[in-house]
């Protein structure tokens, strides 16, 4: 399940890394509260910084959506998807392993994806914060073909594509509905598709 992690409680109040406090601040209230309804003013009061500092590192706040989203692409990446890139599990493990509920403690409201919540905010206004989601959505389809592939599927073309809509539609569900269930008949669907494209190479 496409989940992300944010820090325990406020940026520590002024000393250096002003701008890892300006991201963490956005990790915490756009994931968490949405784009929209995160104003510049709530990010400077709990990343503890001035406004001529916060402009100082992102010149608007576009800037700081797109920066908040590049950083799943490296320090903070999404953890169903590295289950991809486990090396402690089979190809058909890992393509399994991305419908697995991520436990929380204490449960946290489900926000889904990152990615797709800034689309949907973003409402087809914001071109370039649209066209990260779109790198960042056909990169996992690919790591999906290409671990299909590994798997030894017969066609991994459609079976990585076929599972990305299965994933992306139990990750959307779970979080209209706050309810992981999806993913329970999404893991349930993949494990049928799964089965059927490996007893075709057989």
């Amino acid at each position: 399940m496409e989940t992300t992690k944010t820090a325990a409680g406020p940026a520590a109040r002024g000393g250096r890394g002003a701008r890892e406090r300006i991201l963490r601040a956005a990790e915490e209230l756009f994931y968490g509260h949405g784009i929209h309804a995160t104003g510049v003013a709530a990010l400077i009061e709990r990343a503890h910084v001035s406004p001529r500092t916060f402009y100082q590192h992102f010149a608007t706040k576009n800037a700081l959506v797109e920066a908040y989203l590049l950083r799943f692409e490296s320090e903070a990446p999404i953890a169903s998807e590295v289950q991809l890139t486990r090396t402690d599990l089979t190809p058909e493990q890992r393509l399994l392993a991305i419908f697995d509920p991520v436990e929380t403690d204490p449960p946290d409201v489900i926000r889904g994806c990152p990615f797709h919540n800034a689309a949907v905010e973003a409402a087809g206004e914001l071109r370039q914060v649209a066209d990260l989601v779109k790198q960042h959505k056909a990169a996992f389809r690919d790591r999906l073909v290409v671990t299909a592939a590994e798997a030894g599927a017969s066609d991994p073309q459609s079976l990585g594509r076929q599972l990305a809509v299965i994933y992306e539609g139990a990750n959307s569900l779970s979080a209209s509905c706050n309810d992981a269930e999806a993913f329970v008949y999404a893991r349930r669907a993949a494990e049928a598709l799964l089965k059927t494209a490996l007893e075709q190479t057989a």
